[in-house]
């Protein structure tokens, strides 16, 4: 049975595809604390909100 993806919400495939990165690359950065906020859902999969996403890329911008 498929999860509902939340609205407002990335799917993992969908950040890495946006942020044209591999699912590797992704759980490094989560990993050293890097990647935007997530959500994980009771079946171990991850959500990323909408509006965390906009704000760490923001962040990035003002970093650089």
């Amino acid at each position: 049975m498929a999860t509902a993806k939340p609205r407002g919400t990335l799917t993992l495939a969908e950040l890495c595809e946006e942020l044209q990165i591999s699912r590797s690359t992704f759980y490094d950065w989560r990993a050293k604390g890097r990647a935007p906020r997530c959500l994980k859902l009771p079946n171990g999969d991850l959500r990323i909100r909408r509006a965390d996403f906009e704000r760490w890329l923001n962040a990035l911008e003002d970093a650089a």
